[in-house]
Formats: structure tokens, C-alpha cells, sequence
């Protein structure tokens, strides 16, 4: 072990005595800052990771380990001091290792040299330091067998060019394997095969942050394989000239031995896929708890089959890998209760068949261009999920992410295929138990109590209605197995003290069957478990089969077995007809994804009603409610429901000229009612996202209009601190841009006792405006365009208040009286009431902005950014997850969002930090030539003085 350190130390710092060691970092550093800054174009990515860097370093490491290995051993044949190594009495591979540690030593210096770009990304942005290590470390032990292979060469070389040229040739051999440019030409099976030959794609593969034994042993294979093989080189010179005998070919068995066992291991661990540690955040890459969760729910088995043929888009096919393995998880993890299958569906007509017809999978037209060829393949790219009589198809829109840097800079990967996965599976699942039973995944007992009057006193309909009533609750507690226990009684019974306390507690009034009616009588009907009391609609049309819907909806609120369902009401649109544009607000992005996981039934609330099967009412950017649309709303409230809302005092146009007006809503007056003021001003915040704005440009007295993307204070840009982090809530949304807000104001007095929640909050250095006038005006009020507030400071833009709330209504007539007068005429019981309370489960959740939802502030904001941007869907899709108590998926969710934006920089900044680097690696480069100046120094003096000893 002394012999070769002391083997290291020379030669290491035989490095550095003369330039070359300094040639070959800086040229190295130079290189990889010039790809990290302008071929990567970093701050146009605006993603803080440091994937540039890791992208292009198998190449350039392939140079600077030739460029270092050249001269190991042909320089020492070239000076004839190889014949003396071979005869100092020093064992031959202690001679090769320590020149392969001294070039691994002066690797690991150029990678520290580095070091600087990932604590710079770390200061911009939330950095995952998961991928970063994993970089690394597939850096080091690249290069480790980058530097084997070049000593094995050097070692057969006597001339340093010849053995930088094959060294270069043969590590390329190596990259090439499991590159693109390769697998591309051959089918799914052989670009596999290749890629766990590549040194490259291993190399990828650890750059995720999973560290996997499979591809750590696969570098020390080719480092155990060429090291062997140039001890056996060393021996070969040192027999030179001489006759072949046994002990010659006993180190050619050896040696044989020796690689064709290194060789061999890789095969025998091959099947292991169980030794891996994932060290990204969250572990993006293994399967999650909430997902096993989901997965032990099944009863029957379940197939995941993936559909993939052979022959596919060139960006597409190295995501192929990844789907597979983690399908394979997917079936571990299911205990033998789910089968996972690959098939190429042209190998297999039957399958294919039974996909076109019975799944409708079919064939995607792919179109691309090669150097060599434009063509167009059908291929498959499809996951089928079935369970029981249930299905789900996911097509490669459904699992791919794209990313647009210029037309022809296209990057694709999968956006998160776990949680694509496993919301399908969630999906099929509580589908399939929706039509089974209702009682099975109720895990605590709940009570039926019923508010209702003798049958004397309730109008005919209403007596036929509880005898049924009374059928239906029978037949409840039988299935229950004794979860579900009855309570039925009459309030004015013992001097009317339940009417008394019913009145208090939820607010119930006696009904009426006409506003002229003096004969009074109850019926309400309530389901209490698990500390949550929830309200049964009384059906609209008094017959059995609207209250046996409104009990089913009801009791699917207690369990978690079942998709909910969201009532949407959004503001009023035309679609594009005959050749007419579409006007008003669309939200297609916002239907399209909260139907993939929930029951979305629209709510005009024209009736005075949300839907009895409603479990949560979310109102986008509501037009101005009129009095029945206003009463559903407050009524479902006090009936223990959640309300979110999307609304602002002002409504913004953004046509030919951005345009603002005060939009007057009696739901303002609403929520003011309950303790939450949106003031009439709107938020400006230096920390803001881009907009594309038409700006005028004088060039040589033309004035020319062109539309640029500009710092646009009322796009707040939200992150960080201004984002609560609360059970989940905002899980994966690190960054949110909320369009035009207006600040929200608490009544302390209106709010005591209740939960307040502060979802998101403004930077510090934010103002408010009243102002119209939307439009920059960058000539008078420089950078920002808009004039600065005097009094600056975080601003409430986002709340969650749950508690007890007064109706809006409570002294007020019923709006829906006029109808029931009408009703009563044809001979129908009309009955008036408004609910006075709500309980201690009613929430209000409020996103003060009307516009941050809409397809076109997410397209504008996609525009910019050159991908898909759902932040805003995302964050509301939480808050439903989490205000129904069904957070299976939250985590998940969080989990596996690649992109994570920098922070807000302007160009000078930009221009700081890249300069910055820069000069980090100067002096980097400075530091270690001073200390190796003084090592020099100190040998100086140490050998001056021996020889005076002398």
C-alpha cells in the first residue's frame, strides 16, 4: 500500500510541475461553463437543476482522461525508464494502481473545480441535491473507467498521440453503445441490450439520483477488466525477447479469468433490482406509500398492461426503460394481486385487435426527420389499467411532458408516471367499488338522525316520503352490518327543546308548505361520524329515487372508496362557431384535469340548487349571481359543505389592448358577510412572472410595434414563504402565478373561533393599486411601467376559513319563495327554509383572482416558459383533495413535478452570476497553483538542506 501512494503522489504531482495540469482543468472548466451558460442556455431554461452540466460530461471527460492517461506509460517507454520499473522489486499492479489513482485524484480536483454551478443553481432555486450526487458519483466512477482503459492503451503505445487517438476511439465505442443516435435504429429488445452496454446511458441513469449497484458495478467491471489487463501488458514487457512458458500462460489463464469473471457478474446481478437507494426529494423514483395503500385495497387481481411497439419516435423510445421498470414496482408492490405485461401489439395481432376494439387503443402517426431520412411510424405508446369490469387507458399524452426551447430544441419526458399510474388506478378501483358495496370501506360507525314531525302534521307527500324514508333506512342497517344506526325524532316533542337546540346548532327552521301556510311542521335529516355532520337534501321532487340518491351521496362522504363528486360553476362562454371566435372565459385545462380524478357535473345554480350528489362546489370566476344562484351557494355552505372560489372585484379583457373593469357581484357581499373583505384595489409585486406586451421601438425615427415578454408586476409571482405548506396542500406546486389579484382583508371579529388558513401571501415589497390603467408604461415608470405604492407589504391573495357560519339569508325571505308560491298552485307542498347555521365543517376557500385559472392565462404563461404550466390547476386540485379528506394522491402529486422554476432575475443579475463562476474557477485554479508552488518550495528547502547536511 506505501508503494502505491507513494506511486500516486509522484506522479500526481508530476502533473502539476509542469502547465499541462493547469492546460487541461482550465480548458475543462472553460468548457463546461460555456455549455452551462450559452449552449444550454441556462437562465432561458429556467429550471433550477443542473442537468447541462451532467448532459455533456461522458464527452468531455472522454478528452480530459485521454489528454491525462496519454503520457502514463509511453512517456516512461519514450524516456527508457520503463526497463528500470520493471526491475525495481515493486509488484506490477502496484505500479498500475497508483497511476491510476493519481489520475483519478486529478479527475476528482476538475469535478470539485465544479462545485461552484450547483451551489450557484442552489441560491436561484429550490435545487434537488438528490440528482446532483448522483451526478457526481456517476462522474467519478465514469472516469474511473475512462482512466483504466486509457492506461491499458498507454500501456501498449509507445507514441502519446497514437494512445490519446485510441483512447479517445475506444471510451467513444463505449459512449456510442447506449446512445440515442444508436438505440434508435434498432427495435425496443436491441436498444435495451445496448444501453446496458453503453457507458453513457449508465452514466443517465445514476444522473437521476438513483444509485442502483447494477450500474455502480458495471464502471468497476470495465476498471477491474482494463486494469487487469495492463498489469498483464506490464508482464508482457517484462517477458519481451523471451521464449513462452508455463508461468507465461498461467498469467494468460489468470488474466482471462479474471476479465471473464468481471465480465460475468454483471449477468449474475442483472436480476437483482431491489439494491438501489433513490436520493431524490421525495423519492420521485420509487414507489410511494399512498400508492401501496391503493394497491392493498384491491380485491381481485388487476393488469397493467403496457402497449409499445418496437419501432417508435426517437423521443419516445428511451422513456420505454423507465415505464418498464416502473411497472415492474408496480407489480411487486401489489403482492401478487397485480400482473404487468409488455407487448409489441404487432407481434401479437390478437391483442391488438382486442385494444382497437374493446379499449380503443390505437396507433399514434409519428413524424420526424434523422440526417439520413423524414418518415412517418405508427406506433403504440399506451398503458391499459383494467380491474374487474373497470378500465383506464393512458396514451403518451397522458405520461409525456414536452418542453420547447426553439422549434427544433424539443425535450420530452415523462411528467410524473407514478402519479399517472396510480390516480388511474384510483380511479378503476373506487369506480369498481362505487357498484359494490357502500358500507365496505367505512372504517367508523355513523349515525342517521332525523329532524321530522309526526306523520299527522306533515303534508301528504311528505308522509308517503318518510314511510319510504323509513323502507330505505331499514334496508341501510342491514347492509351496514351495524355501522349505520337510526335516530328519528320529532323536535316539538318534551316542550320543544331538540327544536330549540337544532335551531341553535345547524340554523333549521320549522317548514312551511306555502308562504301564506300558518301549519308548521320538520323534516330534516343529518349523518354525524367521525366528528362531521352533514346535512341529507330533502330531494327536489319528493319521490324515492331522489332521496335514495341523496342518502348514497351522503354516505359516500363518509368513505373513501368512492371518486367525489365536484359541482363546477364557471362564467358563461360561446364557443367558436362557423367561423366566429370563441368569446368569454374558457376553462378547459381546469374541466379536463379535475375530471380525470373526480365526478365533474356542472351547476348553473338557476334552480336555486347545487346538486344533491355534489360533495364540493368550486365556482371559477363566477359571473355576477343572482339571488337563487347566491341562495344554492349559501345553503350548501350551511349544509357542512366546502366553497371555492376563483373571483376578484375586477374583471381584465386582454383583446387588442388590456382592459380592466370593476366587476360588481352580490357574492362579494357574501363572502363580506362571512369575514372576508376583497378589496377593491389589486396587488403589484416586484417578484412577478412575464407577459407578452406589444412595446414600441424608435429606430431611426420608424417607430416599429413588436410584442416582448416583460416583468409584469400584476402577475404575482408566488413562491417560496408566500406558499403555505399545510397537509399536503400545496404538495408539487413550489411556484404559482396568480393573475391580476386583489388583496384579501379578515373581519377578526367576524372569524373568532374559526380555522383560518393563509394559502398565499405576496413578497414584502408588494403595493396596491385602484388604478384602471393596466397597460406599462415603461418610458415614465422605468422597469416595472407602473407608478410604486408608498406603503408596501405582504398581501393575503389566497384563504381557507373553516368553522361556523350564519347564512346570508338567515333574516331574510327564502328567493325561492316566488317559485314555491307557483308549485303550490299546481297542488305540490312549496317548502320555504333557509338553514339559519352551518357546522363546524363548512369551509370557504378563496382565491382572489378571476383569471389565473383560465385556459388563456395558462397558455400565455406556457408561452413563456415553452411547457405545459397547470400550477394554478394543480394548487386548486389539491385544495379539493384536501378540503374532501381523500389525500391519497397529494403526495404523489408533490412528488413528481421535474420542473422547478428559478427565482425572478433581471439581466444584470443573470450577467453577476455567470461572471461569478467564472471567476470562481480562476481562482480555483489560482489556489492550487499557489499551494502547489509552495509544496515546491518546501521540497526545495528540504533537499538544500540535505545537501548542506552532506
Amino acid at each position: 500500500m506505501n508503494h502505491m501512494l507513494r506511486i500516486a503522489r509522484k506522479e500526481f504531482a508530476g502533473f502539476f510541475a509542469v502547465p499541462i495540469a493547469f492546460i487541461f482543468l482550465g480548458a475543462f472548466l472553460a468548457v463546461n461553463l460555456f455549455v452551462f451558460f450559452w449552449v444550454e442556455t441556462f437562465f432561458a431554461r429556467n429550471i433550477a437543476d443542473v442537468r447541462p452540466l451532467f448532459e455533456w460530461m461522458p464527452l468531455l471527460l472522454i478528452f480530459l482522461v485521454a489528454a491525462m492517461t496519454m503520457r502514463m506509460w509511453s512517456e516512461e517507454r519514450r524516456a527508457g525508464t520503463l526497463e528500470f520499473l520493471l526491475t525495481v522489486p515493486v509488484k506490477g499492479y502496484h505500479l498500475v494502481l497508483g497511476k491510476f489513482m493519481a489520475c483519478l485524484g486529478l479527475v476528482t480536483v476538475a469535478l470539485l473545480l465544479t462545485l461552484p454551478l450547483p451551489l450557484t443553481v442552489s441560491l436561484l432555486g429550490p435545487l434537488d441535491w438528490g440528482p446532483v450526487v448522483g451526478g457526481y458519483l456517476a462522474a467519478l466512477f465514469l472516469a474511473a473507467a475512462y482512466t483504466a482503459i486509457g492506461l491499458f492503451i498507454s500501456a501498449r503505445s509507445a507514441n502519446q498521440i497514437v494512445s490519446l487517438i485510441l483512447t479517445v476511439m475506444v471510451c467513444g465505442f463505449f459512449y456510442l453503445l447506449g446512445s440515442d443516435a444508436l438505440t434508435g435504429l434498432f427495435g425496443n429488445q436491441a436498444s435495451e441490450l445496448l444501453k446496458l452496454l453503453g457507458s453513457g446511458s449508465r452514466f443517465d441513469a445514476i444522473t437521476r439520483g438513483v444509485i442502483d449497484l447494477r450500474d455502480l458495478y458495471y464502471y468497476l467491471s470495465l476498471v477491474g477488466v482494463f486494469l487487469t489487463l495492463n498489469v498483464f501488458a506490464l508482464e508482457w514487457l517484462r517477458w519481451a525477447g523471451n521464449a513462452t512458458n508455463r508461468t507465461h500462460r498461467c498469467w494468460g489463464f489468470i488474466t482471462a479469468l479474471c476479465v471473464a469473471n468481471f465480465l460475468a457478474a454483471n449477468l449474475w446481478l442483472a436480476p437483482v433490482d431491489s439494491v438501489r437507494a433513490d436520493l431524490t426529494r421525495g423519492n420521485i423514483y420509487s414507489i410511494s406509500a399512498a400508492t401501496r395503500s391503493y394497491l392493498a385495497q384491491l380485491r381481485e387481481p388487476m393488469l397493467i398492461r403496457g402497449y409499445f411497439s418496437a419501432e417508435t419516435h426517437p423521443l419516445l423510445a428511451p422513456l420505454v426503460p423507465q415505464l418498464r421498470d416502473l411497472m415492474k414496482e408496480y407489480a411487486v408492490a401489489g403482492q401478487g394481486k397485480v400482473r404487468v405485461e409488455f407487448i409489441d401489439p404487432r407481434e401479437h395481432p390478437e391483442l391488438e385487435k382486442e385494444a382497437n376494439e374493446k379499449y380503443g387503443i390505437e396507433p399514434v402517426p409519428f413524424q420526424f426527420a434523422s440526417k439520413y431520412q423524414a418518415t412517418v411510424v405508427n406506433s403504440y405508446f399506451d398503458i391499459l389499467i383494467k380491474y374487474g369490469d373497470q378500465h383506464e387507458v393512458l396514451g403518451f399524452r397522458d405520461l409525456i411532458e414536452v418542453k420547447t426551447q426553439s422549434e427544433a430544441d424539443l425535450e420530452v419526458e415523462l411528467r410524473n408516471p407514478e402519479y399517472d399510474i396510480t390516480r388511474s388506478i384510483r380511479k378503476i378501483l373506487y369506480a369498481y367499488q362505487g357498484a359494490g358495496e357502500l358500507f365496505e370501506n367505512m372504517r367508523t360507525p355513523l349515525t342517521f338522525r332525523g329532524y321530522i314531525s309526526d306523520s299527522e302534521k306533515l303534508p301528504e307527500v311528505l308522509r308517503s316520503l318518510r314511510s319510504e324514508l323509513e323502507a330505505i333506512l331499514s334496508e341501510l342497517r342491514e347492509r351496514s352490518g351495524g355501522t349505520l344506526e337510526i335516530d328519528i325524532r320529532d323536535p316539538d316533542a318534551q316542550d320543544g327543546a331538540l327544536a330549540r337546540q337544532i335551531s341553535s346548532e345547524f340554523g333549521f327552521r320549522p317548514m312551511a308548505a306555502s308562504l301564506l301556510d300558518t301549519h308548521t311542521f320538520w323534516f330534516y335529516m343529518t349523518l354525524e361520524g367521525n366528528g362531521r355532520v352533514v346535512q341529507v337534501p330533502l330531494p327536489e321532487q319528493y319521490d324515492k329515487a331522489g332521496l335514495e340518491r341523496g342518502m348514497e351521496a351522503s354516505l359516500k362522504r363518509f368513505s373513501k372508496g368512492f371518486l367525489k363528486t365536484v359541482a363546477l360553476h364557471t362564467a358563461a362562454s360561446t364557443p367558436a362557431m362557423f367561423g366566429i371566435p370563441a368569446s368569454g372565459k374558457r376553462f378547459n385545462w381546469l374541466r379536463d384535469t379535475l375530471a380525470e380524478e373526480h365526478n365533474l357535473t356542472p351547476a348553473s345554480l338557476k334552480n336555486g340548487r347545487v346538486p344533491d350528489e355534489a360533495d364540493l362546489l368550486l365556482l371559477a370566476s363566477p359571473d355576477p349571481l343572482d339571488d337563487k344562484q347566491l341562495f344554492a351557494v349559501d345553503q350548501f355552505l350551511m349544509r357542512g359543505g366546502t366553497v371555492i372560489m376563483a373571483t376578484a372585484p375586477f374583471d381584465v379583457e386582454n383583446r387588442e389592448v388590456l382592459s380592466v373593469r370593476r366587476h360588481a357581484s352580490a357574492l362579494l357581499d357574501w363572502l363580506t358577510h362571512h369575514g372576508i373583505v376583497l378589496e377593491e384595489r389589486m396587488v403589484l409585486d416586484p417578484q412577478n412572472a412575464s407577459f407578452p406586451i406589444p412595446v414600441d421601438r424608435n429606430i431611426a425615427g420608424f417607430v416599429f410595434t413588436e410584442t416582448q415578454m416583460v416583468n409584469y408586476p400584476y402577475f404575482n409571482d408566488i413562491r417560496g414563504a408566500g406558499i403555505v405548506q399545510k397537509d399536503g396542500m400545496t404538495a408539487g406546486v413550489d411556484q404559482v402565478t396568480l393573475t391580476w389579484p386583489s388583496p384579501i382583508s379578515l373581519d377578526e371579529q367576524k372569524n373568532r373561533g374559526r380555522t383560518v388558513l393563509r394559502l398565499l401571501e405576496s413578497s414584502a415589497q408588494a403595493w396596491t393599486s385602484d388604478s384602471l390603467v393596466i397597460q406599462p408604461d415603461f418610458q415614465s415608470f422605468g422597469e416595472l411601467g407602473f407608478p410604486v405604492g408608498d406603503q408596501r407589504g405582504t398581501q393575503l391573495l389566497a384563504v381557507a376559513v373553516e368553522g361556523r357560519f350564519d347564512s346570508y339569508f338567515m333574516d331574510k325571505p327564502s328567493p325561492l319563495v316566488a317559485q314555491a308560491e307557483v308549485e303550490a298552485v299546481g297542488g305540490e307542498p312549496a317548502l320555504t327554509r333557509v338553514i339559519g347555521h352551518s357546522p363546524e365543517s363548512a369551509r370557504i376557500i378563496v382565491f382572489a383572482s378571476s383569471s389565473f385559472l383560465t385556459d388563456t392565462m395558462l397558455d400565455l404563461a406556457a408561452s413563456g416558459l415553452g411547457t405545459r404550466y397547470l400550477k394554478p390547476v394543480q394548487l386548486v386540485e389539491n385544495t379539493i383533495d384536501w378540503s374532501l379528506e381523500d389525500r391519497g394522491l397529494l403526495a404523489i402529486r408533490g412528488r413528481g413535478h421535474f420542473s422547478r422554476s428559478l427565482d425572478p432575475l433581471d439581466r444584470e443579475s443573470r450577467v453577476f452570476w455567470e461572471f461569478l463562476n467564472y471567476g470562481l474557477a480562476l481562482f480555483g485554479l489560482l489556489l492550487i497553483g499557489l499551494i502547489r508552488g509552495q509544496a515546491r518550495k518546501r521540497a526545495a528547502l528540504r533537499h538544500a538542506a540535505m545537501l548542506g547536511t552532506v
